[in-house]
């Protein structure tokens, strides 16, 4: 794949370290109240939002809202990325900490169903659509600061590295919301957290905005991009723009995406319920392997990113969309045992190995894929499109199951269709870890 020089260091202040820096307390704030939510759906919005159903029903309802976020993000995405081309990077990532701060905070606010009948869910489902919208908007922006920070000669082969960071921020979010949750539930006990203690975690969203405002207002658009605006070289539709000459990489780039992420949701999320329903682990064994999953993430993520330095996207991607797969099988075989210590070692394996082995590089391969007129749209629709079918793990997962008359095998079916697709856009995706970032100067065709 042809590219161009970007031959422009970043700003002074703004160097590659701070802009990734800078997005990893950004996306690990965000992901605090995204996966929030996921556990909370797992395991108690059931009885508290729709508890006028049996608790299957329940179950299915309650990850039906967690699915309504994924739906959400493409929307943001769109959104966000005709802003993140046009007016800059950290506008749009300012907004999008504030749209779901807020919207986390008026989660832990709001009535449940004895209290307020059918308003409660419907509350509930508006405010995990702004939470969806919130994250749409929000990848691609901290992804891009670090890996654009990164574009001058004496940073360029680390960009997977720089580009991990906001990645790192997923584990970093998934383990203080676990954290947070458990912390809670075992002070206050079952009881008491399904009174009202529940609200806590999410309340303590608005502090950790306040947090990432501070970080985010210093930090400023990356050079790349600000030259490109000064020179007049932004394109003015930049979402239509990048479907009409990079259709190809932005179907590739959701195709590559896809089961990734499904798979980190099967895991995390859907494998609460699985434990808390068919088997004998105790209550907690399901949160104790996430949160362990998600401590080791810390330092996996970035080595995976760093060998993608190395060898390329791809051979470190395939990794991943071969090896999962091929283990998700005894990943469920461990969870039968309700062993806690073969639960924590099979999420270990399955989201530390695999998953990140696509997770780590795929901040930096995405960013590569794309011109920087274009960037923070194509960017943006790989990576949310492609969660839209990944959202709704959960709640295609409990069908399945019960459709497989408890055993998880119609699920694992699932799961290797995706990983499939993922396969073969990964292998037709160009390798870019050589390549400098694409500049409009000199576009390639799709």
């Amino acid at each position: 794949m042809s590219s161009t020089t970007s031959g422009t260091a970043a700003r002074p202040g703004a160097t590659p370290r701070r802009a990734a820096v800078a997005g990893l307390v950004g996306t690990t704030i965000e992901w605090y109240d995204f996966y929030l939510y996921a556990t909370a759906a797992a395991l108690v919005f059931a009885p508290l939002f729709f508890s006028d159903v049996s608790p299957a029903a329940g179950v299915l309802a309650s990850f039906a809202t967690y699915a309504v976020g994924f739906g959400a993000r493409p929307v943001g995405a769109v959104v966000a990325g005709h802003l993140g081309d046009r007016v800059g990077r950290r506008a749009v990532l300012v907004g999008s900490l504030v749209l779901m701060g807020a919207a986390t905070t008026l989660i832990g606010l709001l009535p449940t169903y004895p209290a307020a009948g059918l308003l409660a869910p419907v509350l509930l489902v508006v405010l995990r659509l702004l939470q969806g919208l919130a994250v749409g908007a929000e990848w691609a922006g901290a992804v891009l600061m670090a890996v654009e920070h990164a574009s001058g000669e004496e940073h360029a082969r680390r960009r997977g590295f720089f580009g991990s960071f906001p990645q790192i921020g997923s584990a970093a979010g998934m383990l203080l919301a676990s954290g947070v949750y458990t912390g809670v539930l075992a002070v206050a006990g079952r009881e008491a957290f399904l009174a009202g203690a529940w609200r806590i975690p999410f309340l303590l969203s608005i502090v950790l905005v306040v947090v990432g405002l501070a970080i985010r207002l210093r930090l400023a658009d990356p050079a790349v991009f600000t030259e490109a605006r000064d020179a007049g070289r932004l394109a003015r539709r930049p979402v239509l723009e990048v479907l009409r000459t990079d259709r190809r990489t932005v179907l590739l780039t959701i195709g590559s995406r896809i089961a990734q992420n499904a798979l980190y949701i099967l895991a995390t999320t859907f494998a609460l319920t699985y434990l808390a329903q068919g088997t004998s682990a105790s209550e907690t064994a399901g949160l104790t392997a996430v949160i362990v999953a998600s401590a080791v993430g810390l330092v996996s993520t970035p080595l995976w990113a760093v060998l993608s330095d190395r060898i390329g996207r791809r051979p470190v991607y395939l990794v991943g969309a071969v090896g999962a797969p091929l283990f998700l099988g005894v990943f469920f075989l461990l969870l039968d045992t309700g062993s806690t210590v073969l639960v924590v070692l099979g999420m270990v394996v399955l989201v530390n190995l695999f998953h990140d082995a696509m997770y780590g590089p795929q901040a930096a391969w995405y960013g590569e894929l794309f011109d920087t007129r274009v960037r923070y749209s194509g960017a943006s629709l790989g990576y949310q499109v492609g969660s839209v079918v990944a959202g709704t793990t959960p709640l295609v997962a409990t069908a399945l199951l019960y459709a497989g008359g408890g055993r998880p095998w119609l699920i694992w079916a699932y799961l290797a269709v995706l990983f499939a697709v993922c396969v073969v856009s990964t292998v037709l995706l160009p390798e870019t870890h050589r390549d400098r970032l694409r500049d409009d100067r000199e576009k390639v065709p799709a």
